[in-house]
């Protein structure tokens, strides 16, 4: 089966790569840091960043979505770069930026639960969900780490992420559940538009 949907096609092939990008900056990051219980902490979100990667490349087999090579280029760079990065930045940019990160692909998932669902297809909704929580709680911990340090309010009011702002409305300790998490990320730009072509 293939999805007659241009834009949920277009998520899944960018966040198949973003992915790995995502996975390549952790390993930069994991390499800078001293403190073994940090160093292991981010080997295990660079984890679950390859196994979302493995999660999305399943849905692209499942319905005939080839990978991007733009987007593979272009995220291999860029993850490289970061995980380059991670060693001359200091500690706090390579949290704050994580986070950031992390904040904006919470609602990638959910988003692309509706655009299944709009296409009468629920039966991804479980695994979609998951890889949106797992992504909010790679967020609250790399804000964890942050959260008194004094520049985090400063980079906050540049960046528009931080203590007090997040990129996505998603909250762990009131989760909605799978059935009801439509829900979420309703203002997220990637929600509008795009629907299935009409023949």
């Amino acid at each position: 089966m293939k999805l007659n949907h241009p834009v949920l096609v277009d998520l899944l092939r960018r966040a198949y790569s973003a992915e790995r990008a995502a996975a390549f900056a952790y390993v930069g990051h994991a390499n800078s840091l001293r403190d073994p219980a940090a160093k292991k902490a981010v080997k295990q979100i660079e984890d679950d960043e390859w196994h979302h990667r493995e999660n999305v490349l399943a849905l692209m087999r499942r319905y005939d979505v080839p990978v991007s090579r733009h987007y593979e280029a272009r995220f291999f760079v860029i993850g490289k770069i970061i995980s380059a990065s991670c060693h001359v930045i200091g500690r706090f940019m390579p949290y704050f930026f994580a986070g950031k990160l992390e904040s904006g692909n919470v609602c990638e998932y959910f988003v692309m639960m509706r655009h299944f669902q709009a296409l009468g297809i629920r039966e991804h909704d479980e695994v979609l969900y998951e890889m949106g929580i797992k992504e909010k709680e790679h967020e609250v911990y790399f804000l964890d780490q942050i959260r008194d340090s004094r520049w985090l309010p400063w980079f906050e009011k540049v960046f528009s992420w931080g203590a007090k702002s997040a990129l996505n409305d998603v909250d762990l300790a009131n989760k909605i559940p799978v059935l009801e998490s439509h829900r979420y990320c309703q203002m997220h730009p990637a929600r509008s538009g795009g629907g299935p072509r009409k023949k």
